[in-house]
């Protein structure tokens, strides 16, 4: 494993189990709801959420790999 891969695993995971959350959720907001509409407007924020921590997931691993590990020492 590269120096960096292991810094990388906890950012994959939790993201993944986030999205995982976000999936269950949603699946059970279909089930709840009889009317489409409803389920098409709990979608929008649904999948922004998740496009939103899948582009975070990709800024997090490129400083990584930058090796900018820690923003808090540009300020």
């Amino acid at each position: 494993m590269t120096p960096h891969g292991k810094k990388m695993i906890a950012p994959v995971i939790i993201t993944v189990l986030f999205l995982l959350y976000l999936f269950v959720y949603f699946a059970s907001l279909l089930q709840a709801a009889s009317a489409e509409p409803v389920a098409i407007l709990f979608a929008v924020p649904l999948a922004a959420l998740g496009i939103g921590s899948i582009y975070t997931l990709y800024t997090r691993i490129r400083e990584i790999r930058s090796g900018e590990e820690d923003d808090l020492d540009n300020y």
